[in-house]
This record gives C-alpha cells, structure tokens and sequence, in this order.
C-alpha cells in the first residue's frame, strides 16, 4: 500500500501543497509550524517524485514571485540534506519496463539541467547552492555514498540488494569526472569490490555517452594502473567502447595529451586479454604515419600525435610481440620513411628521420643503427669546414706578401668609379609577380598537380589552366575524364585561391562536355553513394544542368572547333585587338556609307543539339535511388532541401532535351516522380515538381503527349487544379497556374477536359 501510495498518489499531494503555498495560508500557524509541516512532505516522503514536483513548480512559478524564492530555497534544503542520494538510491534495483526506463531519463535531465534551469529561472536571485561550481562537487559526493551503499550491501554490512546501481549513476557522473576519480582512485586500490562496482558503471553507459565517459576518465586518471582499475577489460566487452580507446581518441582525434596517450595506450597494455588490441593500435598507427595521403592531408600537429602513440606503443611491446611482426613492421615503417622524405616540407622530413631512428633501433636492436643527418648538422658541417685553397695558376698579390699587408689602391678608385649616385632609377611601378613554377601546358600535367603536387603555386595555375586546357585538348581529356571528374568534385581549397568554386565548376563543367557519356553517369551514380556532402551533391546536380545547358546550345560545335584549333595565323589566346587596328576600323566605318542598313546582329548559328544522344545518361540515373536511403543521405527524410534542387535539376534537363528522342520516357519518368511527392510537405520541393511538370509540356511535342502520356497528364490536372486554388505557398499556386494555362493550350490538340 505504501509503494502504491507512493507511486500514485504523493506526487498529487505535492502539487496540492504547493498550490495552497502563500504568505497568508502558513501564518494560519504561529512560529512557522505550519511551513515546517509542509517543507517535511518533500523531505521526508519519496526523494525522486519530491525531487521532480520541486522542479516542476520552479519552472512553472511566476517570477519573480514568493512562490518561486519559497520552492527555490526548499529545493537548496534538499540538496543539503543529502536527498540526492536518496534519489539515485531509488533507482538502483529498479525493474526494467518502459515506465522505470522514461522515469530515469526525466531524472537524469533534470539532475543534469538543474544549474542551467535555476539559472533561467532565478537569475540574479541564484541561490549559491545551484552554481554549478557547488552543485557538482556536491552531486559528487552523493554519487559516492550511493556506491559505498552499494559496496556495503555486497558485504552484507546494509540492506540487502542484489543490483548494482543503474544506467543513470555513471550518467550523472560526466560533469563530475574530476570530482569522482581521485576518490576512486583511493577506493579500489587493494578493493575488488570497489573495482567491481566501478567495472559495472561503465559496462552501463549507454554507447551514446561512451566516448564522454572514457575520455574524461583518460583524462582525469593519474596513469595506467588507475585506468585499469576503473575500466577493467572494458574494450573487451563492448565494441564501442574499443573504437574509442583504439579508433577515436588515436585517429580521429589528437588533443589528448602526453600523459593521456601514456594512461591510454598503458592501459592496453596492462593485461594478457588486452594486449592484442595494443598490437593492432601499432600497426594502424604505423600505417597511418606513413601514407603518402596522410602526410599531404592532414595537419602537422596531428602528424607529431600520431608518431608520439606510435612510440609508446613500441615501448610497451615485449620482444615475443615484436618478433612475430617484425617483418610487417619494418617494412610499414621503411614505406613511411620514404613518403616522409619524398615531402617537401622539413618538419615532416625531420619527424620521419626521428621516429625511423627510434623505431629501427626498437625493431632491429641486433641490427646497424639508422642514423639521419638533419640540415641542420649539414649546415654545421658546412660552417666547420676548412677554405678552400686557390686554383692551381693563381697566386696572392706579390705586393701583399711582401709586405705583409695589402697594398693601398689608386687614389679615388673605389670612392669615385664605384659611384652610381648620378644614375637614373629604373621604373618598376608596372611590374607583376613573377610566380615560381609554370603553368601546366597538358591536362594531364593538370591533373598530376592536383593530385600529388605540394607546390602550392603550382596548383593553383593548374586549376586555373584546366579549363582552357580541357576545351584545347578533347581527345587528351577523354583519356582521363573519370580521374578528372573524380579529383575535381573532392577537390578542397589549399590556399586562399581568389573563385575557388566557380574555377572547380567551370572545370567539371568543361570535363562532363568533353566526355559527357561516361562523365555524367558516373556524376549521377556518385550522387546517392556514401561519404558525400550535401554540399557536394548539390555540386553535382549544378554540374549536370550546366553541362546540359552548354551541350543543348546552337552552334556549340563550331566553337569548340574554334578552341580547340586555333589557324596558323590566329593570335594568342586572350590577346587584345591592337590599338591601331581598332582605330583604321573605326574610320573605315565612319566613311563608309550605307544605302539601305539590315539587320546588324549575327544571325544564330544553327547546328544538331549534342544534348540528344546523351540526355539519358544525365536523367535517368537521378531518379533510379532517390526513394532509397542511405546511412548519410536521406531525401524522403532531413535532406528535403537536395530533394528540391534534384527536382529543379531534373526539370531543367527536361526542358534541355526539347524535341529529342529521349523526351517521351524522360518525360513519363519525370511525371511518375512527381506523383510520387505531390503531396510534399517542403514548399521549395513542390515548387521544383510543378516546374518539372512545365518542362515536359514544353519539351514533349504534342503528338507524343496524345500518344503515350495522357494518362500522366489527366492524372497531373486534377493536382494542378488543387494546388492551384488550396496550396499556401503563393509559388505554388502561381507555377500550378502556369502549367495548367500550358494544358489549356493543348486543350484542342489533346481532347476536350472537363473543367477542374
């Protein structure tokens, strides 16, 4: 009865008391009985629903105002009177079921948030209790009377329980990490019950907190053997906690300091059961520290983290352990030292002479030792070395050795013929830089550059040249369109290179006309593979409808030819008009007289649209996967912005393909995939399907839309129709309004359709 009393029905009775909380109602007692009465119900009765009606009521109290200082400063006696523990305390044995489960996770966002909430809330009327440098600390110590509790009921020294305390405890403990390990550290020392309590905490941690827990136990532990009394073979039991300690904080992150890597990688040495995993963290680290890619990409500081783990992995590892891998290790570690010497920066060339010479010294001790000379020594060397003495035939002045001294010279020899006071300075006002490394003249030095070449310059005129190089040299490019495509689109800028974006568009653009076949299938196939940015997949669609858009243009093949071979007399690219020229025409045109003055635009040049042949290559693998989602790409989910632009992109090479063979199923596949998301939620996502809708009716010759969509597109006016009077976007309405007025037009060519 008392269970379900409490489970029931004291949180009512709270909520009760404090509604009738007022300066009026506790004088009806004198001597503040009356409030004394009324503060024992949450002091005294059950901690966790206490605890949460004493939030609830803050939160909901006017302020500033008597009840919210009144519920404030008893919420500060219950933090004093060690209630907190009594709140842990009741959740340790708790049966698991979805009730218990949602309780937990209220508590612990509450025990959490409670500064941050009381901050909000008070403001400047913050009761010193609630600041967050005395709230912890105390938490602290509450979480550890709820483990000594436990401990002594392992002993049989308390109340009996068989549970060790639940997920919530070592949750509670991530702000407190610092206030918790040095207590620990003292507790399990020579205590396997403690060691056991502290073992079950972290196997409880749900995997979302792992890597703050760990870390901030790396962090805070004072070495190894602390590390492995507090976590045991924790890396052994739980899979994400060993791609923290083995993946995580050695690989993707180097902000671990010395004494951290040293508790880490330690405590992996520790024990039998363990050790394997240190054997492995060496060779991927070796790996790592010697890829070519590694060393170009990743930072310096990062590099010296890894070579640092690297090192003390080898000195943990006995020669058994060595031995067996002796083989794969140095020859890991000779591939490494040569990229690292390949590198044209010196810190990374002297990183790569220390830690060869330490680690062949480790590997190899029966061997020569590996010895470096630094530019430094060289240059040392340099500096001591004796002059060198004069080339046979020539001798001293005779003057000079015979008088031991040298002689004087001509009067005003050196003073006055070396003087150049008299000379006019050179203007230099107009120079340019003058860059260290030329412009690639081939695509596929182009491509060289961007792929391996440290010379930032270098890289630069690449990227700057490919363009231009690509449209020069379309047979060349159609030999490597793929690697293009493929470096260009995970390009990153190096240094600050002045239209970055629009120099790697303009590249891709020119590389998908070239070769748009293989290059626009492989743009759309990458466009739903894993590992890609948002940003990247709109990169893509932006290509595809550029490329689309240039192939489609009249005349497109004479100029290209044009680039592509410039005649015999032709001047230089980019070279201007000479002056005089431009001055003889201007006359000329001046007295010239004209009877009868035509058109003096050009006329447009006319020619096949190249778009035709490959317009299926650009649109169908688009649509093939958008319904499919993958770990990292979602467009039926988060990634409704990409989802709009595909639709805008698909509608656009729609209308590219205008009159083409390919426009009847592109247009039928394009319908399907607006049926499919009429209904959208996302404004911009049906502003980009009622264009698309626009595009086949203006692309798809009206015959064809008789003949195989009239289905498609009586299904689409009854939409149109609804969109058009219901929809709350003003676009909307507007785009629906369009298309239908374009069914309207065929209406006669079509068959009579009744009116919406």
């Amino acid at each position: 009865e008392q269970e379900e009393f409490s489970r029931t029905h004291f949180s009512t009775i709270l909520r009760c008391l404090v509604g009738k909380l007022s300066p009026d109602w506790l004088d009806l007692l004198p001597d503040g009985q009356l409030e004394e009465l009324w503060a024992s119900f949450f002091l005294e009765g059950p901690a966790d629903q206490a605890f949460l009606v004493l939030m609830e009521s803050i939160e909901g109290a006017a302020s500033p105002s008597f009840r919210l200082m009144k519920m404030a400063r008893l919420l500060a006696r219950f933090l004093s009177a060690g209630r907190m523990a009594a709140v842990m305390e009741g959740q340790c044995g708790q049966q698991a079921g979805p009730a218990s489960r949602l309780l937990q996770e209220t508590l612990l966002t509450r025990v959490v948030g409670l500064p941050d909430h009381l901050g909000n809330r008070l403001q400047r009327e913050t009761l010193a209790a609630f600041f967050p440098q005395n709230y912890f600390p105390l938490l602290g110590e509450e979480v550890l009377r709820v483990l000594q509790a436990v401990v002594d009921s392992l002993r049989g020294e308390g109340p009996s329980s068989d549970s060790l305390p639940s997920p919530a405890v070592p949750r509670l403990g991530l702000e407190i990490l610092g206030v918790l390990v040095p207590r620990l550290t003292v507790l399990t020392q020579g205590n396997c019950l403690w060691q056991r309590v502290c073992w079950r905490l972290v196997e409880c941690v749900p995997d979302r907190a792992m890597e703050a827990v760990l870390k901030g136990l790396v962090e805070a532990a004072p070495g190894p053997e602390v590390l492995s009394r507090l976590l045991g073979n924790l890396v052994t039991k739980s899979k994400k906690a060993q791609f923290v300690m083995t993946q995580k904080l050695l690989f993707l992150q180097y902000s671990c300091s010395m004494p951290m890597l040293q508790s880490l990688l330690g405590y992996l040495a520790m024990d039998s059961q363990r050790r394997p995993l240190l054997v492995q963290a060496l060779k991927e680290l070796l790996e790592t520290w010697g890829s070519s890619s590694a060393i170009r990409h990743t930072p310096l500081e990062q590099q010296r983290y890894v070579s640092k783990a690297l090192l003390i992995c080898l000195t943990h590892l006995g020669e058994a352990e060595l031995q067996a891998s002796r083989d794969e290790l140095l020859a890991s570690l000779m591939e490494g030292v040569k990229s690292r010497l390949d590198s044209s920066l010196p810190p990374v060339r002297r990183l790569g002479m220390i830690v060869a010479e330490v680690a062949s010294a480790r590997l190899h001790p029966e061997g020569p030792p590996l010895k470096f000379q630094t530019e430094a020594e060289m240059q040392a060397g340099a500096e001591r070395a004796p002059p060198v003495a004069p080339v046979s035939g020539e001798s001293p002045d005779q003057e000079t050795v015979d008088s031991g001294g040298p002689q004087a010279g001509w009067e005003g020899s050196d003073s006055e013929l070396d003087s150049d006071d008299e000379l006019v300075p050179y203007d230099m006002s107009g120079d340019g830089e003058q860059r260290g490394s030329k412009t690639p003249a081939y695509v596929r030095d182009c491509l060289e550059a961007l792929t391996a070449s440290e010379d930032w310059e270098r890289w630069e005129a690449a990227l700057r040249a490919l363009e231009g190089l690509v449209l020069k040299s379309p047979a060349a490019t159609r030999e490597v369109s793929l690697e293009l495509a493929k470096v260009l689109l995970h390009l990153e800028e190096k240094t600050a290179v002045a239209g970055f974006e629009r120099l790697r568009q303009r590249a891709l653009v020119a590389v998908t006309v070239t070769d748009p076949a293989r290059v626009a299938e492989y743009l759309a196939v990458q466009f739903y593979a894993l590992n890609y940015s948002l940003r990247q997949r709109m990169d893509i669609l932006d290509v595809l409808a550029l490329a689309a858009q240039e192939l489609s243009r009249p005349g497109r093949l004479g100029r290209a030819a044009q680039r592509g071979s410039p005649g015999p007399g032709s001047q230089p690219s980019g070279a201007a008009v000479p002056a005089w020229k431009a001055v003889v025409e201007e006359r000329v045109r001046c007295k010239t007289r004209r009877f009868c003055k035509g058109s003096t635009g050009r006329a447009a040049a006319a020619g096949p649209n190249e778009f035709n042949a490959v317009a299926g290559y650009f649109f169908f693998p688009l649509l093939q996967r958008f319904d499919r989602p993958v770990v990292t790409f979602d467009l039926l989910g988060d990634d409704q912005l990409v989802l709009g632009r595909l639709a805008h992109t698909l509608g656009a090479l729609m209308y590219l393909a205008v009159n083409t063979a390919v426009a009847v199923p592109m247009g039928k596949a394009l319908l399907e995939f607006v049926w499919a998301l009429r209904f959208h939620g996302d404004a911009y996502v049906r502003r980009g399907l009622l264009s698309a809708v626009s595009s086949v009716l203006l692309s798809v010759p009206a015959e064809w839309l008789l003949a195989d969509l009239l289905d498609e597109l009586l299904e689409a006016r009854s939409w149109l129709a609804d969109v058009a009077e219901q929809d709350a976007d003003e676009d909307c309405r507007l785009l629906a309004v369009k298309a239908l007025l374009l069914l309207e037009k065929l209406r006669d060519r079509l068959l009579p359709l009744s009116s919406p």
